[in-house]
């Protein structure tokens, strides 16, 4: 059996407001097995203005197996951070001077990192929707073609591809081979959005550019013609939100394209208004910073205060047009936003995101700002501006390390050569790592345990995007029901890369931007994958215990995890083993408080697998490459 360990996390059933204000009073609570210790003390220990304080709390009752300890804390900083310290009781033998301090990375007996505390946000809050959210992520060049896409020439710079054609790997190709998908072909295919049960889409660009990924805008206040201009995507958003949909962009506040309106008024112009929005090297104003050196990508330079008022600053900006009437998308995703305003010794990113959030907050506050992290994003990510994050290391690169089963991993490279390992997120490690389960539940807990509670609800748990390889590339059919029911379960938004539900495939970033195969909907080898995506998006959206409930591991072994989502309306008990499994979890370790034995009965709802229950605690069988989950009563504290 696994041992039971005090427990803390965000969730509502320990933290009593979840969106307070300055000078707000929050309850917090905790709850430990009972028999651990025994414990003589527990107090909270805050760090408001970088000075601790200490905060003893008192013991309110004890429900289930649990007793339940409670303090009282005022909200002091608009990041409140605070943990816990167990004193244990001198007088039992072995006991002597024992302590031990909970944070949001776990149970420990030396002092924690303040960066790991618990911590409460006076500031403004995501709109409500987004923890609720299922992300559907569309490349619009390879999703879909309505009827108008026929009349759209080639422009110059593309290679014109047949929709069945394979994706070019080698440049040219990569980042000019041209599908022609538009809006209008998306706004055709919203059906088949939402009968997989997603409730929003995330356009890459729109804006008119140089290449099939719009990454190199040529103006931030247009629709490229070739997706069908300003009235599709009106059309688009209209007939999304119709169908319940939130739609959200994606904006380049790193840099822009070359052919940019603004970088050609600057260039070789240094007395132009535009001249400082870009990092020039010489007075000519020719020699520039691109983004990794990439001279079709130069680097914006936030120093600038006309380039602030134009793009992110105020009603007239880039950033609130597209809010508003008639466009009136739900948010913005920011791409590059780990660079956005840093350059060697200069580091604009917190004034940058902020000014966008406080756009954003004026125009609209029932929009979301997600950024793009892809590393270890908890420096930005603080609840100062940024509702969530793209990053892969808290989910998307544990999944693929145990849960892929690479075999052949050689690719063709944007040079033409023949890379012998398999893509893993560019890192040059040999190919994708050979996690265990354990592995990927630490790496779960490291790059979350800086990350407020609040924001990690509101970063993406996903397979992949269309910056990675496709998951199933290199993961056996058999897997991908248990990666997905972990982007379903766990805290964050599941994310869906158009193309995922087929079953495609592609090796690194490039390829993965595959055309949707529509018509194969029924197909022997599409058909099951269907059926997954749905009955597993379908799960999450039944159980909002799903969206916001607290976490807590149960048991993590080399080829299983067992967690359980919980709030006080329900308890949701999640299984995922690659190999059989059969476990007894010790009594109280679901944590259900119950006045009769048979209203605690588990109610099954998917997966290989049997729960029995005892009085020696539940007994867990499953099979190999089984998800499954249960629902049990919710978790009441004695406070409630």
């Amino acid at each position: 059996m696994d041992a039971l360990l005090p427990h803390h996390d965000g969730s509502a059933l320990h933290v009593s407001i979840q969106t307070p204000a300055l000078g707000d009073t929050v309850t917090l609570r905790l709850r430990v097995p009972v028999g651990y210790g025994p414990l003589k003390a527990v107090r909270v220990r805050e760090n408001p203005d970088h000075e601790p304080r200490w905060t003893d709390a008192r013991l309110i009752g004890t429900a289930a197996g649990w007793d339940w300890w409670q303090a009282d804390i005022v909200v002091e900083n608009v990041r409140h951070g605070y943990r816990w310290l167990l004193v244990h009781d001198n007088a039992v033998q072995g006991n002597a001077g024992r302590v031990e301090w909970l944070n949001q990375r776990g149970l420990h007996s030396i002092e924690t990192l303040d960066s790991e505390d618990f911590a409460l946000l006076a500031t403004p809050a995501a709109p409500e929707w987004l923890a609720e959210t299922v992300m559907y992520q569309v490349f619009p060049d390879r999703f879909a073609r309505s009827s108008a896409a026929e009349a759209h020439e080639t422009p110059e710079w593309a290679i014109a591809a047949r929709w069945y054609e394979p994706v070019d790997p080698v440049l040219p190709g990569r980042s000019k081979q041209f599908y022609g998908g538009d809006l209008d072909g998306i706004t055709e295919h919203l059906d088949h959005l939402t009968s997989l049960g997603v409730t929003m889409l995330y356009l890459t660009p729109i804006f008119p550019a140089r290449s099939n990924h719009r990454y190199d805008a040529s103006s931030f206040v247009d629709v490229d013609d070739l997706l069908g201009g300003r009235e599709a995507l009106i059309r688009l958003v209209d007939k999304a939100h119709a169908r319940g949909l939130k739609v959200i962009g994606d904006l380049t506040t790193n840099h822009s394209g070359d052919a940019h309106e603004w970088f050609q008024a600057a260039f070789g112009k240094p007395e132009a208004p535009e001249g400082d929005f870009y990092y020039f090297t010489n007075e000519e104003h020719t020699e520039y910073v691109g983004w990794l050196g990439t001279p079709s990508l130069p680097k914006f330079n936030w120093n600038s205060t006309e380039l602030r008022r134009r793009f992110i600053e105020g009603d007239d900006s880039v950033v609130a047009h597209w809010l508003k009437e008639p466009y009136n998308f739900d948010g913005w995703r920011v791409d590059v936003a780990n660079m956005t305003g840093r350059m060697g010794a200069e580091d604009l990113n917190e004034e940058v995101r902020q000014i966008i959030r406080r756009t954003m907050e004026d125009v609209n506050p029932d929009t979301v700002l997600l950024a793009e992290s892809t590393n270890d994003a908890a420096s930005d990510l603080q609840g100062d501006a940024w509702h969530g994050a793209m990053t892969y290391p808290s989910f998307t690169r544990p999944v693929w390390g145990w849960l892929t089963e690479p075999g052949d991993t050689s690719h063709v490279t944007a040079d033409g050569s023949i890379d012998p390992e398999a893509w893993f997120f560019g890192q040059p490690i040999g190919g994708i790592p050979n996690y265990s389960a354990r592995d990927f539940a630490e790496m779960t807990v490291r790059f979350t345990a800086s990350i407020p509670w609040r924001i990690r609800l509101g970063n993406m748990n996903a397979l992949d995007t269309h910056d990675t390889a496709r998951f199933r590339t290199h993961a056996p059919a058999e897997n991908v029901p248990l990666a997905l029911a972990l982007s379903v379960t766990l805290p964050g938004v599941p994310v869906v890369f158009a193309g995922d539900e087929f079953g495609l495939s592609g090796d690194d970033g490039e390829m993965s931007r595959t055309p949707i195969p529509w018509g194969t909907e029924s197909d022997p080898a599409v058909a099951p994958t269907l059926d997954v995506y749905r009955q597993l998006i379908a799960l999450r959206r039944e159980l909002p215990t799903l969206s916001r409930g607290g976490l807590r591991w149960l048991h993590v072994a080399g080829d299983a995890l067992v967690f359980v989502r919980e709030d006080a309306s329900a308890t949701v008990l999640v299984v995922v083993a690659r190999s059989p499994l059969t476990i007894t979890l010790r009594p109280g370790a679901i944590a259900a408080t119950v006045s009769a034995a048979d209203a605690a009965a588990p109610t099954f709802l998917t997966g290989d697998a049997t729960l029995a229950s005892a009085a020696a605690g539940h007994t867990l069988s499953t099979a190999a490459h089984t998800c499954a989950i249960w629902t049990l009563p919710g978790v009441e504290h004695p406070g409630a």
